[in-house]
């Protein structure tokens, strides 16, 4: 068994779409499966954004700025060659970036999830 994609379900799909496109830079390979999917290339997986459904999306708040969602029991880990490197350049497009001890850095995305960038284990 391996895992093939991961999905997270989001409020503003346009915007989320624009942050892991153009600040995390992932290439979308499927944009119009019904206007509420967004496919990416994540280097050997694929990572999806799906809308949720506009009523149960009506009774969801996210503040701005996005308050980390610190409880949330999933996060996406992206491997890079360059930790500090990466951290720096998300941090002058304005992504809140947290270092960890251990070498990794943690992000926060426009609908407060966490995702972490790590060194690549060849690197």
């Amino acid at each position: 068994m391996r895992l093939s994609r991961a999905m997270l379900f989001v409020k503003d799909l346009p915007r989320m779409t624009a942050f892991y496109r153009d600040r995390l830079g992932l290439q979308a390979i499927e944009e119009t499966r019904l206007d509420d999917w967004v496919e990416f290339d994540a280097g050997g997986a694929r990572f999806a954004l799906h809308s949720i459904p506009a009523h149960l999306a009506a009774g969801i708040e996210i503040s701005s700025p996005p308050i980390a969602r610190e409880k949330n029991p999933v996060k996406l880990i992206f491997e890079v060659d360059d930790v500090e490197w990466e951290r720096e350049r998300l941090r002058g497009l304005g992504v809140p970036m947290i270092q960890r001890p251990w070498g990794a850095s943690d992000g926060v995305d426009p609908e407060g999830n966490i995702f972490q960038i790590s060194q690549s284990p060849s690197a």
